[in-house]
């Protein structure tokens, strides 16, 4: 399936491409974001590298696609919405955001992930959206509870994380628990 485009207010989420390398190495490789992040880039090329790995078609089971988030004003790229169709059954989808840290406290994130929970939950029927959290990651425990969320679970100790056990939390909403929440 080809990728759709997704619009919100403020916000246009597009397919990842190889030019959004730079911006993307831009935001990814700072500190503050990757802390919680399994992707690391050390360089650009790790970058173009990950470029060129990402999943071309949309909805297959068992892969991540990959969104960029982009202002709708300017096209800037400032962050990028990940979503896993599970192997085992691609009614189940995952989640993952990321804004840079300069358009972080904006709202961008919830604006990004309401749109994703439109298109899953609503447009593509899928029955249940999920996302993991490290709960010292309190910005992203917060996103997640303030577009309807739940939490199902919190794993203490359960992930062996850059040299160290972390916690793990699951939030989640199915598709009967939508549509998307007043913020």
């Amino acid at each position: 399936m080809t990728a759709p485009v997704i619009l919100t207010e403020r916000l246009q989420l597009r397919p990842l491409v190889p030019g959004d390398a730079p911006e993307l190495f831009g935001y990814r490789a700072d500190p503050r974001v990757c802390r919680f992040q399994s992707f690391e880039p050390g360089t650009l090329h790790d970058v173009e590298a990950f470029l060129a790995r990402v999943e071309p078609t949309f909805d297959v089971a068992g892969t991540w696609f990959q969104f960029a988030i982009c202002l709708r004003s300017s096209g800037k790229l400032i962050g990028d919405l990940g979503m896993h169709f599970f192997a085992e059954d691609s009614r189940q989808v995952e989640l993952g955001v990321t804004v840079s840290p300069d358009n972080q406290g904006l709202g961008y994130g919830t604006e990004a992930v309401i749109g994703a929970l439109d298109l899953l939950l609503g447009s593509l029927r899928k029955h249940r959206v999920s996302a993991s959290v490290d709960p010292r990651n309190t910005p992203s425990v917060a996103l997640l509870e303030r577009v309807g969320m739940r939490l199902e679970a919190h794993f203490h100790k359960s992930l062996w994380f850059k040299g160290e056990w972390a916690d793990d939390m699951v939030f989640a909403l199915l598709d009967s628990e939508w549509p998307r929440p007043s913020i």
